[in-house]
C-alpha cells in the first residue's frame, strides 16, 4: 500500500493535509531537513518521504508520521472498497445475476436494499480493523519488495499460485470454524441471511466475518516476500472474485467443478450451509469431507420457477 499512499500523498493528500493542519513550526523543520539533504546528511528521496516535495506547503503531519498514515490509509482504503463494490456488483448484477432468481420463496422482501445496506455498515468497521496491516506494509513490518527481479522472475510469477494456495486453505479453516454453533450465531449467521445471494451480498457480512477471512490475505506477506505491485492485484483480484461467487450462477458441465470452487459451488454453500468452504480450490473441500459438486437438479433456478428441489438435506441456521 505504500505505493498507492505515496501516489495519493504526491498528487493530493500533501495539499489536503497542509490546508487542514499547517504548521510553520514543522515548515521550518523540513526546510531545515532540506538543507541538510544538499549537504548530503540526507537523501532528498528520505526528505521528500518525511516532508513532501521542496517549496510546497506542509503539514505538521509529515509524510512518514503513523498517525497520518493510518487517517490516510483509511481514507483510500474505504473509498477503494465503496468503488469496487459498487462497479463490479452492480456490473455482475445487471449483467450476470438471473433476475428469475427473485422469485425463489426464500429470497427476501427487498433483499438487493438489504445487502447494500448491510455492507455499508460493515465497510468503516471492516476498514478499521484492517488498516493496520497496511500501516505495518508502509512502515516495513512485512516482507514486501519493490524491484520485480529481487527474488528472480520465476518466483515472481510461483509466488500467485503460493498466494491462492495458502490463503484458500487458510480460508477454509476460518470459514468452518466460523460455523461451529459457539461462533456461528454470533459472527457468521448474518451472511447466511442471503439464501440465494445477489453479487451485493458478497460483503454483507458482520465485520468480524470478513476480517477473519481477510487475515490470510495479510499473513502472507508477513511470511513469504511479495512483490508490492503484485500484492495490489492479487488483493483487489480476492475481492472481485468474493463479488462474482455471489452471483447465484449454477454453471455445470465445464470440467472444472472438481477443481475450482465457482460460483455453483457458492451458491450450494449459501443453500445447504455445510459444504463448500472453500474460497478458489475444492481440495480442502474434497480432503475434509465437505465438498458437493454441483448437479443440474441443485440450481435454485428450478425453485424460483416453480420446480421443487430435494429438501432431505436442506438446513435451516
Amino acid at each position: 500500500m505504500d505505493l498507492v499512499l505515496g501516489i495519493a500523498d504526491e498528487y493530493l493528500l500533501d495539499d489536503v493535509w497542509a490546508t487542514l493542519l499547517p504548521a510553520s513550526r514543522f515548515s521550518s523543520a523540513c526546510a531545515g531537513h532540506h538543507m541538510n539533504a544538499l549537504n548530503s546528511t540526507i537523501s532528498q528521496s528520505e526528505f521528500v518521504a518525511k516532508c513532501g516535495a521542496p517549496g510546497q506547503a506542509m503539514s505538521w503531519l509529515p509524510r512518514d508520521n503513523i498517525i497520518r498514515q493510518f487517517l490516510s490509509l483509511y481514507v483510500i482504503t474505504y473509498i477503494g472498497i465503496v468503488l469496487l463494490y459498487f462497479s463490479c456488483a452492480t456490473f455482475s448484477y445487471y449483467f450476470l445475476f438471473n433476475k428469475e432468481l427473485k422469485k425463489h420463496p426464500r429470497f427476501l422482501k427487498d433483499q438487493v436494499k438489504l445487502e447494500i445496506q448491510s455492507s455499508l455498515r460493515a465497510f468503516p468497521w471492516l476498514d478499521l480493523l484492517t488498516v493496520p496491516w497496511f500501516v505495518a506494509e508502509v512502515r516495513g513490518y512485512s516482507r514486501v519488495y519493490d524491484r520485480w527481479d529481487e527474488y528472480g522472475l520465476w518466483y515472481l510469477i510461483l509466488s500467485v499460485p503460493l498466494f491462492l494456495v495458502f490463503t484458500d486453505a487458510c480460508i477454509y479453516w476460518v470459514h468452518r470454524i466460523e460455523h461451529h454453533p459457539l461462533l456461528y450465531k454470533h459472527v457468521h449467521k448474518p451472511h447466511h441471511k442471503w439464501i440465494v445471494p445477489t453479487p451485493f451480498a458478497s460483503h454483507a457480512f458482520h465485520p468480524l466475518d470478513g476480517y477473519a477471512q481477510s487475515l490470510p490475505y495479510h499473513i502472507f506477506p508477513c511470511i513469504f516476500p511479495l512483490n508490492k505491485l503484485l500484492f495490489l492485484c492479487l488483493f483487489g483480484f480476492v475481492n472481485l472474485w468474493s463479488i462474482m461467487i455471489h452471483d447465484s450462477d449454477m454453471i455445470n458441465n465445464t470440467g472444472f467443478e472438481k477443481y475450482i470452487n465457482g460460483p455453483a459451488h457458492h451458491t450450494l454453500h449459501h443453500l445447504y450451509f455445510t459444504c463448500n468452504y472453500g474460497q478458489y480450490f475444492t481440495t480442502c473441500d474434497r480432503l475434509f469431507s465437505s465438498f458437493r459438486e454441483p448437479q443440474p437438479e441443485d440450481d435454485p433456478l428450478l425453485e424460483a420457477q416453480g420446480v421443487s428441489r430435494p429438501t432431505k438435506d436442506i438446513k435451516t441456521q
